[in-house]
């Protein structure tokens, strides 16, 4: 059964470069990028890490990757499927449907009844966790 633990915070930037500045000077993250997917993210030990998300970028929908103001926060699932009919049942809804990150692992995006949107997210490699 699923804890669905915190597993990944993505928090908008304006800019990448200063945001990675921002964070390892003041809180002191270990920031690195992945290179095949200009994702900078970042290392907030002991608790859960994450990402920066572009307010200025698209997805190929043409929705702005993240919004100022807005963090996402990933929920860990052992089946995002499942996960996505009971939240349907709630009251909540589906954004994004279940989407590979290749190599990765898989995601889907929600909103509660209140309208806060979070994900769900499944490694490919659950040893890893993230």
């Amino acid at each position: 059964m699923a804890s669905y633990q915190i597993v990944h915070v993505e928090i908008p930037s304006r800019d990448y470069k200063e945001s990675d500045v921002f964070y390892a000077q003041v809180f002191g993250w270990k920031i690195t990028v992945d290179q095949n997917f200009n994702y900078h993210q970042f290392a907030a030990e002991p608790g859960p890490g994450g990402g920066f998300v572009s307010t200025t970028e698209r997805d190929p929908s043409g929705n702005v990757l993240g919004e100022v103001g807005k963090p996402l926060i990933y929920l860990g699932s052992d089946d995002i499927d499942a996960d996505l009919a009971k939240i349907v049942q709630h009251g909540g809804s589906v954004v994004a449907p279940k989407s590979e990150i290749p190599g990765i692992g898989w995601f889907a995006i929600f909103t509660d009844p209140t309208g806060n949107r979070l994900a769900l997210y499944t490694s490919a490699n659950p040893q890893s966790g993230s």
